[in-house]
C-alpha cells in the first residue's frame, strides 16, 4: 500500500512538472483570424495581404491556425474527427476573422482546437 501511495505521488508530481503529456479537452468558443502557420511563425505574415499565399500553403498541407483576438495565442486547427479534412470554410475564410467552437487540447507546449462549428 505504501508503494502505491509513493508511486501515485510521483506520477502526480511528474504531471505537475510537465514531464508527462497532459491532454485536456474543454469545449470553448474562440474568435480570431485564420492564419497559415508556416509564414506566420517565420515572418509574422497574416491579414488580407497574405490571404492568397495562406490559401495556397494550406491547400498544400501546411497547418492552418487560429490567431486569437486579444491574446495572440495560436491554436493549430484540427478536424473534429480522425481521418477527416478541415472544413472547406477554413480556406474560404483564410486571413479573415471567424468564431470557432470546438475542443481545446494542449500537449508538448502546443495548443490545438478542433472545429465543431465555424462562423
Amino acid at each position: 500500500m505504501r508503494k502505491m501511495i509513493i508511486l501515485g505521488t510521483l506520477v502526480a508530481c511528474m504531471a505537475v512538472l510537465g514531464v508527462l503529456p497532459i491532454y485536456a479537452a474543454e469545449t470553448v468558443t474562440v474568435t480570431g483570424e485564420i492564419i497559415e502557420t508556416y509564414c506566420y511563425a517565420l515572418m509574422g505574415a497574416k491579414g488580407e495581404s497574405h490571404r492568397q499565399c495562406g490559401i495556397e500553403c494550406v491547400q498544400k498541407g501546411i497547418p492552418a491556425g487560429l490567431l486569437e483576438d486579444g491574446t495572440n495565442k495560436v491554436y493549430v486547427l484540427l478536424p473534429n474527427k480522425d481521418r477527416s479534412p478541415l472544413p472547406k470554410t477554413v480556406i474560404d475564410k483564410m486571413a479573415r476573422k471567424v468564431t470557432i467552437t470546438g475542443k481545446t487540447y494542449a500537449t508538448g507546449g502546443s495548443q490545438f482546437l478542433t472545429i465543431e462549428s465555424i462562423k
